[in-house]
């Protein structure tokens, strides 16, 4: 899933409220007043989200101490491994 767009999507999600929508109004059902860009504003509203969160949680080293400390924390790690 790592090629589909945001765009599509949103665009699927719209096809499943349209379809929706035309079996409530078949069935004489209260219709969905959901506008496109609606829809488009809230999944991208949730891939921000869920790319924000991953950005947080994420070890993100930025100066060279960090680095360096990562490398060694890294080195640390394979080294108990190997010892088990």
């Amino acid at each position: 899933m790592n090629n589909v767009t945001t765009g599509t999507i949103a665009r699927t999600i719209v096809l499943i409220l349209a379809l929706a929508n035309q079996v409530l109004a078949m069935c004489g059902k209260q219709v969905l007043n959901i506008a496109d860009d609606d829809i488009y504003q809230t999944v991208s509203l949730l891939f921000t989200i869920g790319a924000s969160a991953a950005a947080w949680w994420k070890n993100n080293s930025f100066s060279v101490n960090a680095i360096n400390a990562d490398k060694y924390l890294n080195k640390l790690k394979k080294n108990e491994s190997e010892e088990k």
